[in-house]
């Protein structure tokens, strides 16, 4: 196996921005932002969405507006594929 090639595999702290979780764990990324976690500083990476935030996990359903969108498509495609008799 080569020597020096590998990145530097380091605990650092995710930090749900949506919900204000932090997750410690070890990764590769490396951020100049620190954060304090008991008592010791590592480096945090903010992300928009995690297991903490995301709908699928929580059980907690966002309600887009998807109707017009339908109405829309149907209305530029209304006649197309029809029977060519």
């Amino acid at each position: 196996m080569k020597t020096d090639i590998h990145p530097v595999y380091k605990d650092v702290v995710f930090r749900d921005l949506g919900s204000g979780e932090t997750f410690r764990t070890r990764s590769t990324v490396s951020s100049d932002k620190t954060i304090e976690l008991d008592g010791v500083e590592y480096p945090v990476i903010d992300v928009e969405i995690s297991s903490a935030s995301h709908p699928f996990y929580t059980g907690k359903q966002r309600i887009m507006d998807s109707a017009g969108r339908v109405e829309k498509f149907n209305q530029r495609f209304k006649g197309f594929g029809g029977s060519s008799k």
